[in-house]
């Protein structure tokens, strides 16, 4: 079945290369209005549910769908012997197939931090499938400084993942100014715990798919309409950056977001919705 569902009730895809895409949708919205529907994807090491705070704001409006990254959350991830490419035509094709197995045919698409990255490509490559692009936190690559910050004194990044696990690159990720700066103390041990949701060799392999993954020739060819919400703080997307992404995208709108951290979707999470809702707005009239 192209569809599943396990014990714990959670929802899959199942697609032909024979990974399972793991997705949540909410939707709250009043069943006899019309209304679209946002896909959510995440960045690295992170998953669907942490983006939970965002679904009382947007379900009310929109149909929203939240799904787990190749190796990440509950979605599955290639072994060793397994037939599987893995490169930016499989990751988009699975993005895809999702849409089609759903019955939906376009979305506003919200990609934070290297899920953005995915946003982008998509946008150039299957503008039909796309109402909307919005980015939040997204590099348009990762540069090796980048590469070899986050492979914390291990070989590389993908062999950190394995070594460290998730929750141990993440841990390692936390003390990193700039990166995920939630004053709350009880924060952070629960995002762990989160994180450890998703295997190391998981994130590893996304991590090596990552290290090589380039958004910059596709900017200049998107031609929907797109919000970039770029944060004020952040240690891998930089302002500077971030507005050189905006004049390359024709007609982007450009929202800084002030606050420290590259997650501004937890630590400015009210001002990225009303952002978004915004833009969404005037999209709609």
């Amino acid at each position: 079945m192209p569809l599943e569902r396990d014990s714990a009730g959670r929802t899959y895809v199942l697609h032909a290369n024979g990974q399972r895409s793991h997705y949540i949708l909410n939707d709250f919205a009043d069943p006899w209005k019309p209304h679209d529907t946002i896909l959510i994807q995440h960045g690295f090491g992170r998953h669907a549910e942490l983006w939970y705070h965002w679904i009382p704001i947007l379900a009310r409006k929109y149909r929203v769908i939240r799904r787990d990254l190749r190796g990440h959350g509950f979605s599955s991830y290639p072994r060793p012997g397994d037939a599987y490419d893995y490169t930016v035509d499989t990751i988009l094709d699975e993005i895809v197939d999702t849409l089609d197995k759903l019955g939906i045919e376009k979305v506003h698409f919200l990609g934070e931090s290297t899920g953005g990255m995915l946003g982008e490509i998509l946008a150039a490559r299957n503008p039909e499938r796309l109402l909307s692009l919005t980015v939040c936190s997204t590099p348009s690559y990762l540069p090796e400084p980048a590469l070899q910050l986050f492979a914390f004194d291990k070989k590389d990044w993908p062999t950190a993942c394995r070594e460290l696990g998730s929750r141990g690159w993440t841990e390692a990720l936390s003390k990193i100014p700039g990166t995920i700066p939630v004053t709350d103390p009880d924060y952070l041990p629960w995002y762990l715990d989160q994180i450890s949701v998703s295997d190391g060799e998981g994130l590893a392999g996304y991590a090596d798919f990552l290290s090589t993954l380039d958004a910059r020739p596709s900017l200049a060819k998107i031609r929907i309409p797109t919000l970039i919400l770029a944060p004020s703080q952040s240690a891998a997307a930089k302002v500077e950056d971030q507005k050189k992404i905006a004049e390359q995208i024709p007609g982007a709108r450009l929202e800084v977001v002030d606050g420290p951290g590259h997650e501004i979707y937890v630590t400015q999470a009210e001002k990225c919705q009303r952002a978004l809702l915004g833009f969404l707005g005037d999209l709609s009239r």
